[in-house]
């Protein structure tokens, strides 16, 4: 999990610290950390598993997202999507150039909303027994 967005390294600091809205071509760019990332680990000896985590830490639980998968059913590891839900909790409870941190209520609102679409509803589950425990 340390190295899911490792591809970052990649993209330009002003597209990744940039205050406002980014442009189409921007989000393009940003959309390709995960495989960046992967060429970056390319020669690194490590599990499969823990390169697939990265390449898909992107990708729904209703397989939108990215990058496209084939069968996102059996590509994508728990892993990934375990990434997923901490990622999403972490940027949305930090403060960015954007915008403010949220309140941790209002994250674990926005992760449930979106349980069964974006991330995955067991994930989503065990991370508010771990949030509350």
């Amino acid at each position: 999990a340390l190295l899911h967005d490792i591809g970052k390294i990649g993209i330009d600091d002003g597209i990744l610290r940039k205050p406002g809205n980014l442009s189409k071509s921007e989000w393009s760019l940003i959309r390709e950390h995960p495989s960046i990332g992967l060429y970056i680990l390319e020669d690194v000896e490590m599990p499969k598993v823990i390169k697939d985590n990265i390449l898909y830490h992107h990708v729904f639980y209703n397989g939108g997202g990215y990058p496209e998968v084939a069968d996102y059913r059996t590509q994508v590891p728990i892993g990934a999507y375990i990434i997923a839900v901490a990622d999403a909790y972490d940027a949305m409870t930090s403060n960015r150039p954007y915008r403010e941190a949220m309140h941790s209520e209002q994250a674990m609102s926005i992760l449930q909303e979106n349980s069964g679409v974006q991330f995955h509803p067991e994930v989503v589950e065990a991370f508010e027994r771990v949030m509350h425990a």
